[in-house]
């Protein structure tokens, strides 16, 4: 068995998650189902907390965004390293690491335009972008500076290749549900909450996978912590559980545009920007402020909910026993008793630590499974939840110093 490491810094941007766990390539080429050893979390240094959230924000200039970029691949593999000097893992033990680094910003790929675009401006690569009919991303953390910290060959930036054949490429979790649940002869439908809440249906044949955003996970929640009651988060949804859902404002927030984006769409902080929640924050505050807060937490499980029916066979939402739920969001009592009062009645919601994962670190083993996907040249995107026009092998890689030719011998 191979020892891999991933981590996941999300949309919301509430710490960096490092996991080691272990897998090995099975008879059918794929990795086997990864098994978590152990994780941990942690926080982002202020000073660099502040100029990442200033770049979500575009108030970082060219200048400054360069830099960020090595700043940021310092921060990780800082976090890799005390990650590692914490659990006593030998560095040279570990086969790779994986990670996406910190997503900044995000553009939507225009599906429908591709769809109608003719193999003469397809074969006009960069028209693609300069159409803006292809999707773009930018990613903080360079790939090199992380391999040659740590001294582990690094795996980053897994979009852009799916991106290049008009793939959404978010949500990336269908990959891993589909190395977790690939044997079951029936599909299985899991939900990732974030700062952006997430829904996927795996199935043993790829051709039948599903996977898009539904909406908020847990970034209008934040928000609302940080602007009413001036803490980053509603610990253990006490907040929000002193108040009462205003379905006015519910009905409000379901009607934000982001809806009407055919699948499969990507949310991003941009769709639920301070001044959006700011605005609806003002148009409702004639409402106590625990009320405000119970209402995004409703907004985000009916947001689920809805996304669910609009988007899935009924036929295999019928025949979904259980809903396995991974992400931040799970911590927050009250999301998840809004989900399960919505859910219909055939479904258990339950979490990833049903199988063996804890929920917390689901994203990053995530990434650990596709960094070691991509280093044996298996293709990590799903064709047909991103809809892009063919499989790709995923990811940027750095060797690290350990591959110098010669050895130490040679680094001194």
């Amino acid at each position: 068995m191979d020892l891999i490491m991933g981590m996941n810094s999300g949309s919301s941007f509430d710490g960096i998650d490092v996991v080691l766990a272990e897998t090995e390539i099975s008879e059918d080429g794929f990795p086997k189902p990864p098994r978590f050893l152990c994780g941990g979390s942690y926080e982002w240094p202020e000073e660099v907390r502040k100029i990442v959230t200033d770049s979500f924000e575009n108030k970082v200039d060219m200048v400054g965004l360069n830099r960020l970029n090595y700043i940021c691949g310092a921060v990780f593999a800082e976090k890799a390293a005390q990650f590692m000097k914490e659990n006593d893992i030998n560095p040279l033990d570990v086969k790779v690491l994986g990670l996406d680094t910190q997503t900044i910003y995000q553009e939507q790929p225009d599906h429908k335009a591709i769809s109608e675009m003719s193999d003469e401006e397809k074969s006009d690569w960069p028209g693609r972008w300069l159409s803006k009919k292809y999707p773009a991303g930018t990613q903080m953390g360079d790939t090199s500076v992380i391999a040659n910290l740590t001294n582990i060959d690094t795996v980053t930036h897994f979009r852009p290749a799916d991106h290049t054949f008009g793939g959404s490429a978010a949500p990336l979790m269908p990959y891993l549900d589909y190395v977790l649940f690939r044997d079951l002869d029936h599909p299985t439908m899991t939900l990732n909450i974030g700062g952006i809440a997430n829904l996927h249906v795996a199935c043993s044949d790829r051709s039948k996978m599903l996977g898009f955003d539904t909406g908020p996970g847990n970034v209008v929640s934040n928000y609302m912590c940080r602007a009413l009651f001036g803490v980053e988060y509603d610990k253990d949804g006490m907040i929000a559980a002193k108040g009462k859902v205003n379905e006015k404002m519910l009905d409000y927030f379901m009607h934000h545009p982001f809806f009407e984006r055919p699948v499969p769409r990507s949310g991003w902080i941009a769709d639920y920007s301070p001044e959006y929640i700011n605005s609806t924050i003002e148009k409702f505050n004639y409402l106590h402020k625990e009320d405000i807060l119970a209402t995004a937490c409703a907004f985000t499980a009916s947001a689920i909910v809805r996304s669910m029916y609009d988007n899935v066979p009924a036929s295999v939402i019928e025949a979904t026993k259980k809903l396995y739920c991974s992400g931040g969001g799970v911590k927050n009592p009250q999301i998840m008793k809004e989900l399960k009062a919505r859910m219909p009645a055939n479904i258990d919601v339950t979490t990833s630590a049903e199988i063996g994962i804890p929920p917390e670190f689901k994203e990053a083993i995530k990434f650990a499974t596709i960094a070691y996907s991509t280093i044996h040249c298996i293709p990590g995107n799903i064709p047909a939840a991103g809809h892009a026009s063919q499989y790709a092998i995923l990811g940027k890689i750095a060797l690290a110093p350990r591959n110098i030719a010669g050895g130490a011998d040679f680094i001194r």
